[in-house]
Formats: C-alpha cells, sequence, structure tokens
C-alpha cells in the first residue's frame, strides 16, 4: 500500500512523515520530486545545488521508484509538496491512496516567508493542491483531507481518524518520535527541519490568529478560496 500525502510547506508535513516512520509496517520517503522541481523550474531554494545533485531529475524515474516501493507488503508513505508537481502526467495517483495536508494560509505565509522572503500562490501549494484534489475527484477517487490545525488541536484523535480514513490499523507508536534527524531525510534537512529535529511528538495547540505582512495581503487572498473550499471536507477532529 502507498499512501501519498499531498502538502504545502510548513504544513507539520515532515512531523506526520516521522509519525508514520514509527510504525514497524511503514517506511518513509522524503519529497523525491524536489531536485527535479528545482531543476525544472531554476528556483533558488537554500541548498539548490546539494539537492539537485542528491537525488534523481528523471520524472519518468522517480514515479517508478515510487510505485517500485510497494514490493515487499510494508505500507509506503511518500511526502510530497503539492507544488513539486509541474509538467507530471498524474495518472500515477490513481492507483495508491492520497492525502491532501493543508493549513490556514495566514499562518502558512508568516512560517514560510522566514525562509523565502516573497512567497507566491504558486510557492505555497494550496492551489495546486486543490487542482490536485478535483483531478482525483473526477476520476472517482476520494482523498482524505487533514488540516494541520486541526491534527494539532487533537493530535491522537486525528492520527485514529486519518488511519481510519486509510483503513489501516492505528497504532500508538505514532504518537511520537526520538528528537534529532532520521536517515530518510532529505539534504534540505539543515534548513527546515531545525524546530522538528528538537520535537519528539504533536505540540497540541490550538490555532491563533496571526499578523500578515502587507507584503503578502494579495498572496492571502487568493489563496484562502482554495484552502477554505479543502478546508470543507477536511477531516475534523469532533
Amino acid at each position: 500500500m502507498i499512501i501519498n500525502l499531498i502538502s504545502g510547506p510548513r504544513n507539520v508535513s515532515t512531523a506526520l512523515m516521522y509519525s508514520f516512520a514509527q510504525r514497524d509496517d511503514t517506511k518513509v520517503i522524503d519529497e523525491p520530486f524536489y531536485g527535479y522541481y528545482l531543476w525544472l523550474t531554476g528556483l533558488i531554494h537554500p541548498g539548490r545545488k546539494r539537492i539537485m545533485d542528491s537525488m534523481s531529475n528523471d520524472v519518468h524515474q522517480i514515479i517508478d521508484d515510487i510505485l517500485d516501493k510497494d514490493n515487499d507488503g510494508r505500507i509506503v508513505f511518500v511526502k510530497n509538496m503539492a507544488h513539486h508537481h509541474i509538467n507530471i502526467d498524474l495518472q500515477f495517483l490513481k492507483s495508491i491512496m492520497n492525502v491532501f495536508l493543508i493549513r490556514n494560509p495566514a499562518e502558512l505565509l508568516v512560517s514560510f516567508s522566514k525562509v523565502i522572503k516573497q512567497p507566491t500562490i504558486d510557492d505555497i501549494g494550496i492551489k495546486k493542491s486543490w487542482e490536485i484534489y478535483h483531478q482525483l475527484i473526477d476520476i472517482d477517487q476520494q482523498p482524505v483531507v487533514i488540516d494541520s490545525g486541526e491534527l494539532l488541536k487533537e493530535p491522537v484523535s486525528m492520527l485514529q481518524k486519518l488511519c481510519s480514513s486509510l483503513e489501516i490499523s492505528y497504532d500508538e507508536k505514532m504518537q511520537s518520535w526520538p528528537a534529532g534527524p532520521r536517515k530518510e531525510d532529505g539534504v534540505w534537512a539543515e534548513y527546515w527541519y531545525h524546530n522538528l529535529h528538537k520535537s519528539t511528538h504533536f505540540i497540541k495547540t490550538v490555532p491563533k490568529t496571526v499578523s500578515v505582512p502587507a507584503k503578502l495581503k494579495n498572496v492571502l487572498k487568493e489563496a484562502m478560496p482554495y484552502y477554505e473550499e479543502l478546508f470543507e471536507v477536511s477531516v475534523k477532529h469532533n
């Protein structure tokens, strides 16, 4: 079974990958399209050359590698970024379980802009998530949508509901993980995973109102309708 997480950046997606990695029946893959995305777009991200040198930019090979991982009866959890899916034939998504992880764009933009100073709608993935979600709905797949705010309100309850939606058993080991990096981390971990490597579990929090800088207001306005529609169909903690 392959579980494909389609997320935006700064959505606790890596924490969710670490959570699944604690299961004895699961192996994880970290953002296999990242090198391809940087190669295709020419975007300058921290560690760009190292990232591209560390992984394939052959999209057909990447997809084949993902699909070939499901060959020993284990669950494969693939953490992907929605915005990495550019010029990719998404037919391969038909044969795997897809989960969308979303986050309130106001919170996302404030967090993401600490690394990428002037993010665009394409950088944060919510529009691409919406597009891929509707492509899957159009072929009668029913992908699961979860919101990081809901996940952090009640982590255990939400993990249980996510597992139920995926028709797999819940494992209490998913509640925590050892501090520090994992061997599956991409080489970009040193730029993006600092806080996660200090953590050992999901920190239960209540979403709070954040102040979005004026320079990001237009992106926020564009992003909200996509987020609101996906949130409407997301799994809720109560």
